[in-house]
């Protein structure tokens, strides 16, 4: 796992280009890093699509989601779903939420979410769903105000995932690469479940013991790293990787001395 600040932000942009080249989330959503260094603030990109996100682009929030040095750049307006699923969860160190098209069909007859293959089980066995309409009435659906967060962050409880009606889905993480990991292999579970419902209404999922052995062997075996490794190189091969020097990390060059200056020094 990634420590110091220059290789967090780098795995952390590269987490967000993963979950875009996966097709877990376009133009929105965002995933996020507890700080290696202070429990109690976390990292974020500025606005923008994750496909884009650079090592130049994370802005650094207590858990309230206010900035520790005011940005120049817009912030996301759903960042308090990040700050206080952190305030709640210490075990948490990573968050993503998304909008990923393979779960719009659950959450659009509210079908619970089960898994149907091994891999699926790092989603667990019909994880919370949460309404906004329940407790806040009409909104515009996006989670913005710290009260909406927090409540969030209830549903979600002690799982690793909650679904939110008609909107999308949260997950959380032990660390970036297993956030990515729940992200990826809960939304090609959620595929699969879809397409057997178009078959029939009975399907079969794995039993509670199936799924706690199943969901523990990314942590287990070298499947998150051979995982976290293949999705890399798939980023590499669309063309989108992350920049290899960013502006605060790369060392200022010193301005060329004039040259009469120069001149001068090669004549004493």
């Amino acid at each position: 796992m990634a420590t110091n600040l220059v290789e967090v932000r780098r795995e952390l942009s590269l987490a967000n280009r993963i979950v875009a080249n996966e097709g877990v989330i376009d133009a929105f959503g965002h995933v996020s890093m507890r700080h290696p260094d202070n429990p109690n603030h976390y990292l974020l990109s500025r606005s923008r699509a994750p496909e884009l996100v650079t090592p130049d682009d994370f802005i650094e929030y207590d858990l309230d989601s206010r900035p520790i040095r005011e940005p120049s750049a817009s912030q996301y307006s759903e960042r308090v779903i990040h700050g206080e699923i952190y305030k709640a969860r210490p075990d948490v160190n990573s968050v993503c939420h998304h909008h990923c098209p393979a779960f719009m069909p659950l959450l659009a007859t509210g079908t619970d979410y089960v898994p149907v293959f091994h891999l699926g089980a790092v989603g667990g066995i019909k994880p919370p769903f949460w309404d906004q309409h329940d407790e806040f009435g009409d909104t515009n659906m996006l989670v913005c105000k710290p009260e909406e967060g927090a409540s969030l962050a209830r549903a979600l409880g002690s799982h690793w995932m909650v679904l939110m009606n008609r909107h999308g889905v949260t997950v959380a993480g032990t660390s970036v690469k297993d956030c990515v990991f729940r992200c990826v292999y809960s939304a090609r579970n959620a595929d699969y479940q879809v397409r057997a419902l178009t078959i029939g209404e009975r399907i079969a999922s794995l039993s509670p013991g199936e799924t706690e052995m199943a969901g523990s062997i990314n942590v287990q075996t070298t499947g998150l790293t051979r995982s976290w490794e293949y999705w890399s190189m798939r980023v590499v091969k669309s063309g989108s990787a992350v920049p290899a020097e960013s502006k605060s990390t790369k060392p200022k060059k010193k301005p060329a001395a004039p040259a009469k200056k120069k001149a001068a020094a090669r004549r004493k």
